[in-house]
């Protein structure tokens, strides 16, 4: 039995009477009647927006900096398509990069593979794309790792110990491994570990590798891009667990974006030729080389399943 579905039959069913089926809804200001789990876009024309600039944030899972330059030829790319010009919003935290598309100052975006699901309920997220393998394969891995020399072996070893996490949105960053621990292992936060809360995944990879934490869970194409640009040393790490592969970053734009505008934000994505780019230089350390079709309804079907399991609500103020 696979890690996923380990963690669901254990985590899921034991919390089947307090989580209802079905538990992920959108805000009450959103309408979804097709069923597809993303705001419609509204019918009324008075309510599309068409903004003068478009602005496009990544998601920080790293410094927001590093990625300004990887994303400079897509941006251009975006603008040719779109005839509109492309800003840049490097965004500091998860909860800033939602509550920005919630207020409109944000359009397009990369979401992280936890926050899809608050996005999509609350700021009217419509995710259709993720980075993808030549041969189409996606996804990254949730690793638990420490430092050598730290007496960390196994994840029994994490009782007593510290463990760092990214934020509470994050899936390979909290959400998977804390579900993991206690569900399989007895280990329960705040009882058996000390968690710590990096901010992001570089901070708790630097952070274990320079031990300052004695373990954290990442995702480890993080981890991949950072070993690429020599930020750290794969031999200042040492990997106890291994997930098996979730969705990666879900790319998309503010439900209500003019539908010709999201259509053609939809085209920059499918005719970008990565070669030779930033995005290529950056993202092709970890294999991913085009961008592919993907459904909030298919693809985060397993993320949904594991929120509910930890009786994760979305309430959006």
């Amino acid at each position: 039995m696979t890690m996923t579905a380990r963690l669901l039959s254990t985590v899921a069913l034991g919390l089947a009477m307090a989580v209802p089926a079905g538990a992920f809804s959108l805000d009450a200001r959103f309408t979804d009647a097709d069923g597809d789990l993303v705001a419609d876009v509204p019918t009324d024309p008075s309510e599309w927006v068409d903004p003068a600039v478009l602005v496009f944030a990544y998601t920080p899972v790293e410094d927001p900096a590093v990625y300004e330059d990887v994303w400079a030829e897509f941006l251009d790319h975006m603008s040719e398509v779109t005839g509109k010009p492309v800003q840049f919003f490097p965004v500091q935290s998860n909860a800033a990069q939602l509550e920005a598309m919630r207020a409109g100052r944000l359009h397009i975006a990369a979401i992280n593979t936890g926050s899809n699901p608050i996005a999509v309920a609350c700021a009217g997220f419509r995710p259709f794309t993720m980075m993808a393998a030549e041969d189409g394969s996606f996804g990254y891995e949730m690793e638990i790792i420490t430092y050598p020399g730290s007496g960390i072996e196994e994840l029994a070893d994490l009782d007593g110990r510290q463990l760092a996490f990214t934020a509470e949105t994050s899936n390979s960053g909290f959400k998977a491994p804390q579900a993991l621990l206690e569900a399989e292992f007895g280990l329960v936060v705040d009882e058996n570990y000390t968690p710590a809360f990096s901010g992001a995944h570089d901070n708790s990879i630097l952070g274990v590798a320079n031990q300052d934490y004695d373990a954290a869970a990442i995702a480890n194409s993080v981890l991949t891009r950072m070993v690429a640009r020599d930020v750290v040393s794969r031999d200042d790490l040492v990997t106890i667990y291994k997930s098996d592969t979730f969705p990666t970053s879900g790319y998309g734009t503010v439900y209500n974006l003019h539908p010709d505008l999201q259509e053609k934000i939809q085209d920059a994505f499918f005719s970008f030729d990565w070669e030779g780019t930033g995005l290529e230089r950056e993202f092709g350390a970890q294999g991913e080389s085009q961008f592919i079709p993907i459904t909030f309804q298919e693809n985060w079907s397993v993320i949904r399943q594991i929120d509910a399991a930890m009786g994760v609500t979305y309430t959006c103020n």
